[in-house]
């Protein structure tokens, strides 16, 4: 799945994405470690993976989308 990058704290490798329908989705360390990324900045394009749904959904994977 695609989304937006929307925030990232470097002190503590977490954030949150937007997905395309404007929803936005928080990732925690773990997500981020998972891709291999050492930055992220606002309005990046990344690929993520979610397991879940409703308000038990989460990131468990962020990593730059690339063609």
């Amino acid at each position: 799945m695609q989304a937006t990058s929307y925030t990232y704290d470097a002190e503590t490798r977490t954030g949150s994405v937007l997905l395309d329908d404007g929803t936005p989705l928080p990732f925690d360390a773990a997500a981020f470690d998972a891709g291999g990324l050492r930055l992220l900045r606002p309005g990046q394009r990344v690929r993520i993976e979610v397991e879940g749904s409703g308000d038990g959904r989460r990131v468990t994977f962020v990593t730059l989308q690339t063609l």
